[in-house]
This record gives structure tokens, sequence and C-alpha cells, in this order.
């Protein structure tokens, strides 16, 4: 494989067979060193990977935390595992917040499913609203009756009244 010639611009006191000969040991000199490491592309770029601690990591922190109790000792446990003072934080906050979840009282029996519950609970409405439509139309049904049978039963419908231009009502009849 021939590599191409680098173009070197000529000293007026340098011959040409000497610039020839400088320019292939250039040449050897990168090969060479191409061949040993290659740098990366400039288009790969380097993304840092957020760590993750996991149980037993954080548990033992936090028990080396706990531990700490001299001036400046939990500063360097931060610094030595390579977190801040918030995370340290929030684990405590968690560690507290589980601790009690584990000291609280347990519902006994079944655990109710929020998906069935809100179903059954729907079912529930859905009858209930059947029933108050049917009450409704019941009742619909029983004015309606009365209405039309008010004249039938003797019962003397209610006389209506009649407006003054003066905005009183008047009664009409004897």
């Amino acid at each position: 494989m021939t590599a191409p010639q680098m173009k070197v611009p000529m000293k007026v006191h340098e011959s040409a067979s000497a610039m020839d000969d400088a320019s292939q040991g250039a040449r050897r000199a990168t090969e060479d060193a191409s061949s040993i490491a290659s740098p990366p592309g400039p288009e790969v770029a380097a993304t840092a990977k957020r760590r993750q601690f996991s149980s037993s990591e954080r548990h033992r922190i936090l028990a080396a935390a706990d531990r700490c109790s001299k001036t400046g000792e939990i500063g360097a446990l931060l610094r030595r595992e390579g977190i801040y003072s918030s995370q340290l934080a929030a684990w405590r906050k968690r560690r507290v917040a589980s601790e009690h979840t584990a000291l609280a009282p347990q519902r006994r029996g079944r655990k109710a499913d929020p998906a069935l519950a809100q179903a059954r609970r729907v079912a529930e409405l859905t009858r209930e609203i059947e029933g108050l439509r049917r009450k409704l139309a019941q009742a619909h049904t029983i004015i309606d009756v009365q209405k039309n049978s008010a004249p039938y039963s003797g019962c003397p419908r209610p006389r209506s009244r009649r407006r003054n231009p003066d905005g009183r009502a008047q009664r009409l009849g004897p």
C-alpha cells in the first residue's frame, strides 16, 4: 500500500532528494504510530452513566455514616464513596419511611384489588340509577293520573287568577 506523498515546501539551500528522504521517514513514523493506537472518531461522544447503588451498598454506606461520630468523618465517607450529602439524606428518609411502614399494623385478610373495587362500585351506582329512574317514571304516572281524574273525583279545580293592569291578582267566578 502506498501512502500519498506529502507536499513539503522546499527551501532554497536543501536538495530535493534530502526532502524526499525526510518525508519518507515522516511517513514511516506516522504509519508506525497509526498501527499502535488509533484515536477515537470525533463522532463518538463518551456518555457518562449514572451510578446505581444496590440496596446492600446503600445499607452498608448508611451504617458507616451512622458510625461516624467525629467532625469531618461523614465528609470523608462521602468523598470515599463518591456520593453527595443530599443522596445520603434521601437514603435516610427512605429508610425511616420503610421502617415506619414495616412497623405499621397490617390489615388482615385479602387485599382489595382497586380495579375490581371500582368496577363493583360502578355496577352498584348503575343499579341505583336504574331504580331511581323507575321510581321517577312511577311518580310521573301517578301525577298524570291525578291530573286527569281530578274532575271526576269531585275535587274542585283551583281557579285561575287574572292580573289587573296594576299587577294585583283578580279573582274570577262567584
